[in-house]
This record gives C-alpha cells, sequence and structure tokens, in this order.
C-alpha cells in the first residue's frame, strides 16, 4: 500500500519533449502591415517631392515603390501567415525570377502571336497565364519537396505578383511620357488605380493555377499535366481575357443600348471605339461592374481550393 507523500515534499520534474527550433526564419508579426504603411508614406513623400521639385531622377523612385508597394505587400503577407517553411529563397526567386521570365516571355509571345482581332484578349490571357505557369515550373524544377495546394496557392501568387509589380512599371513609365514633357499626375493615376486592382489580377490568377499544378505535382518532383491543371489553366486564362476585356465589353454593351455615337464595325476588327460623353455613365457602370463580378469570381475560387487543404489552416 502507497501513501502520498507529505506535504511541502518537493516532486521531481519529468523534462517533456525538446522541440526542434524551426527551420525558417522568425520574423515579426505584422511585418507586411508595416511594410504597407511606411512604404505608402514614402511613396507620397517622393510624389510630393517630386510635384514640388520637378526633379524628373525622382521619377525611377516613385514608379518602383508604387508598382512594387501592394504586390510585395502581399507576397509578405502570405509568407508570414502561410509560407514560411517554403523558405525565403524560394519566395524570392518566384518573385524576382518567375516575375521577370514571365515578362519577358509574354512580351515576345505576344509580339509575334497577338495582333488586333475579336479575340486578341483570349491570346493574351492564354499567354500570360503560360509563361507565368512555366516560369514557376522553372522555378521549383530543383525543389522536389515543394508540392501541395498551400505551397501552390502561397507561390503561385509570389510569381503572379512579381509579374504585376514589373508591368506596372512598365505601364507606369508610359503613362509618364507624354508629348509635352512629363505627365506626372497621368503616372500618379496609373500606380493608383493599379495598386488598387493588383490584389485581385496577376497574383490572383497564377495562385489559382499553380495550387492546382502543385497539388498534382508528384512525389519525384515531376508536374503531372492532368486534366483538372489543363482544365483550371483554361478557367484562368479566360478570367483573364474577361478582365482585360471589360472596357471592350462595356463599349460593346453601351453600343447595343443606345443608337448613337459609336461605330459597331470597328469591334470585328479589334479596335474599340470611344464612348461619347453622354455614354460615359453608362459606360463607367459596365466597366467597373464587370471587373467587380471577375474579381468576386476569382476570389471564390481561390478561397474554394483553400478550403480543400487542412494545411492552410495550419501553417506556422
Amino acid at each position: 500500500m502507497t501513501y502520498p507523500p507529505p506535504p511541502g515534499t518537493p516532486r521531481a520534474r519529468i523534462p517533456g519533449p525538446q522541440q526542434p527550433p524551426p527551420t525558417y526564419p522568425q520574423i515579426r508579426p505584422g511585418l507586411w502591415k508595416r511594410c504597407l504603411w511606411g512604404g505608402l508614406a514614402l511613396w507620397v513623400l517622393t510624389a510630393f517631392v517630386t510635384y514640388a521639385t520637378k526633379n524628373t531622377t525622382l521619377l525611377p523612385t516613385l514608379i518602383l515603390l508604387g508598382s512594387f508597394l501592394v504586390p510585395v505587400t502581399f507576397v509578405l503577407w502570405a509568407y508570414e501567415r502561410h509560407g514560411r517553411d517554403l523558405g525565403v529563397s524560394v519566395i524570392l526567386g518566384c518573385f524576382l525570377t518567375g516575375g521577370t521570365l514571365g515578362v519577358l516571355g509574354a512580351s515576345l509571345m505576344e509580339y509575334y502571336l497577338v495582333h488586333p482581332s475579336l479575340w486578341m484578349f483570349v491570346g493574351v490571357g492564354l499567354i500570360e497565364e503560360a509563361v507565368k505557369v512555366a516560369a514557376l515550373m522553372f522555378v521549383l524544377r530543383r525543389q522536389v519537396r515543394i508540392r501541395g495546394m498551400r505551397a501552390g496557392l502561397v507561390l503561385g501568387a509570389t510569381v503572379g505578383f512579381g509579374f504585376a509589380a514589373l508591368e506596372s512599371a512598365g505601364y507606369a513609365f508610359n503613362a509618364a511620357l507624354s508629348t509635352d514633357g512629363i505627365d506626372l499626375r497621368a503616372l500618379l493615376q496609373t500606380e493608383i488605380l493599379r495598386g488598387v486592382l493588383a490584389p485581385f489580377g496577376h497574383g490572383l490568377w497564377t495562385a489559382i493555377i499553380g495550387g492546382v499544378l502543385l497539388s498534382w505535382r508528384r512525389p519525384n518532383g515531376r508536374f503531372r499535366f492532368a486534366a483538372p491543371v489543363v482544365g483550371t489553366y483554361l478557367g484562368v486564362a479566360l478570367l483573364h481575357a474577361l478582365w482585360d476585356s471589360t472596357h471592350g465589353i462595356a463599349v460593346w454593351l453601351v453600343a447595343q443600348l443606345t443608337s448613337g455615337g459609336l461605330d459597331r464595325e470597328l469591334f470585328a476588327q479589334g479596335y474599340i471605339p470611344r464612348p461619347t460623353d453622354q455614354q460615359a455613365h453608362l459606360f463607367t457602370l459596365f466597366s467597373v461592374g464587370g471587373l467587380v463580378v471577375v474579381a468576386l469570381f476569382g476570389v471564390a475560387w481561390v478561397r474554394a481550393l483553400a478550403r480543400r487543404d487542412p494545411s492552410w489552416r495550419n501553417t506556422p
């Protein structure tokens, strides 16, 4: 028969199992928030100084800050919340190398293959989504361990945001050039618009195809182009084409609902006529509404994919 030890007797403590330190670098929570607000403050300050001094040497700083702010913020958020175990080198490789290869490949293929036509934006969607997927596969060709839905969503979005940042920088540079010199107002308007729309564009589309692609990746690292992968690619390309076509679709709807001011024969030749001042409000309604519908569909699609993977809710 055993008796409990008398009160006050020290008890031995059995140490629990030691947890190995995480292999991924530790970052302070909320890094993406500090990047967003700090970067936004720097961009506003740069825009103010550029406008006040007319110093054109500040234009590259203004363009890069405005073009990379939102994409980098979303990549940091994805890394902090769902991708710390993937490794910083992979994230940087997907953003910089993947984004650059995607922009270069899309530019070459669109130059030789895309011409003004009724189906021009379908070709653009097919080409740009294909080169982004190819860039993702190139970066991950030796990373055999990286597969699964969560990794594909994070890294696909990273490639897409790298593509979007570089593309936005090009659009901002073109907007700044005019026959009268540097158009600072057009540059700022372009960066604000593309910054607001960035979360619903390239990053979202490439996250979808990246998630499906890596979920079907073989354990030996080979990529498998199964029917769901091909179907997802075609669906994402169509989503991309609809996004790019919202301007033209809005003009076409205005032409169908109103009777004057638009030459409908231009649509068959791949050219989009300009709506009149009386049609501007209706055109704005259709164009903005179209972007909202496409964006909501893309967000719902990526959320449905994320719910399939339990690791998305149990990430570091």
